[in-house]
């Protein structure tokens, strides 16, 4: 009798120390999985970037990629007038909004969309589309745009090599890239 409880406990002693060790592997590759995925992220040539702000009591969040100007003709060449743009590098844009928001005069719903624009030389449209998973605009479809509004572009105050936004504190979000800017509210 005390021979099985003896073995009993050690079979039970040896099962669970495999099964630590099993776990600890397990967490160690999947530490590994995501330091890879964002290193690899990081390594991109148009490297990932957030621009985050609260303004009162709504929180805005924008996840974008920042590509380069890298001597390129932007504004009609690489990014071409009249169709849509992922407005930014690799997975679309996103942005999101922590409760219903005003954006020019419309009401955007709380939560997370993926952020389009279509430029123009003097008008660009900004879209809030429901879909924000999404690579590029390949898959973009008009009939899931949650609001469009119109903007008009400005010359930028100086020149900016990498695609960047930021959120101004009185709610204003503003994209620069080369020689441009293009602005709206949300509030």
């Amino acid at each position: 009798m005390m021979r099985r409880q003896i073995l009993r406990f050690l079979v039970l002693s040896l099962v669970f120390s495999y099964t630590a060790i099993f776990q600890c592997v397990t967490a160690q590759i999947k530490s590994e999985k995501t330091k890879l995925s964002v290193s690899k992220k990081d390594d991109r040539p148009s490297p990932p970037q957030e621009a985050n702000a609260t303004i009162g009591d709504l929180s805005i969040k924008l996840v974008y990629s920042s590509p380069g100007v890298k001597n390129r003709k932007i504004w009609g060449e690489l990014v071409p007038y009249a169709k849509v743009w992922r407005t930014g590098a690799n997975e679309a844009t996103t942005v999101e909004v922590s409760r219903d928001t005003k954006v020019g005069g419309s009401v955007l719903k709380a939560g997370k969309y993926a952020l389009f624009t279509i430029p123009g030389e003097t008008e660009w449209i900004i879209i809030f589309n429901e879909v924000p998973d999404q690579w590029g605009a390949y898959k973009y479809e008009d009939s899931k745009d949650a609001l469009r509004i119109k903007v008009k572009p400005a010359e930028s105050p100086g020149f900016n090599e990498r695609l960047k936004f930021e959120i101004k504190p009185e709610g204003r979000i503003v994209l620069y890239w080369e020689k441009l800017m293009v602005s709206w509210e949300m509030r």
